[in-house]
């Protein structure tokens, strides 16, 4: 299995970017420091200018990997899916029995994320954290649907329907599988989000994790009596 992590490229949909990132050493440090950078001043105020001050490097070299800040934040967010998927594939794929399959899955979608040591130059506590604060403005546009048909969404679409299939396997009965699959992965950024800026909304504390939340829900509603 460690093998196989440190093997793993993630892989991006490449309409997103004009130049891989991946690809040089100039691209990695655009994407390191553009996450800590977003994490500490938030999307709005995040600019190439300020990136390209940060890292040595010219404004206009960073616009050679991406068309703009909007397509930096898609690939960020998909890097992010990308790398969950994989944790969840690896993870679950000895699991026979589908009730524990399940089990598995959600805790790995919703848990607090610790660091991959696998990718140097990518730090997914921080990353995930973006995706809790940012991941919306990346689809709650005007272009959503163009942007859907171009496939900068495949990953998380995928990612939903993984766990959708996991949730069939273990009641074929239960009609509501995609939605509740959705409602997982995203009402686990809500209640992250929650637990940070607006605690009163939430019953998910220091000591009760967004993860008992939703295995406690899977176990009312899809496990069979």
């Amino acid at each position: 299995m460690d093998t196989l992590l440190k093997n793993l490229k993630v892989e991006i949909n490449e309409k997103i970017f004009l130049k891989d990132p991946e690809s040089s050493d100039l691209g990695r440090r655009i994407v390191e420091q553009s996450i800590q950078m977003i994490h500490e001043m938030g999307f709005e105020q995040f600019t190439f200018r300020k990136l390209g001050k940060e890292i040595g490097s010219n404004e206009s070299s960073i616009y050679r990997y991406f068309e703009n800040k909007h397509k930096l934040l898609l690939y960020l967010t998909s890097w992010y899916w990308s790398w969950l998927e994989y944790q969840l594939i690896i993870k679950t794929m000895t699991i026979s029995d589908p009730l524990a399959r399940l089990e598995t899955a959600v805790s790995i979608l919703t848990r607090e994320v610790v660091q991959d040591m696998n990718f140097g130059h990518v730090d997914e506590v921080t990353l995930s954290k973006i995706v809790v604060e940012e991941y919306s403005k990346s689809y709650l546009t005007k272009e959503v649907d163009e942007e859907n048909k171009n496939g900068y969404f495949s990953i998380y679409k995928r990612l939903v329907l993984r766990l959708r299939d996991m949730i069939v396997a273990v009641n074929p009965e239960y009609n509501y599988a995609a939605s509740l699959s959705s409602t997982i992965i995203d009402g686990s950024l809500h209640q992250h989000f929650l637990k940070r800026h607006f605690k009163a909304l939430t019953d998910c504390n220091q000591e009760v994790t967004a993860t008992d939340y939703f295995l406690n829900l899977i176990h009312l509603i899809v496990k069979p009596t």
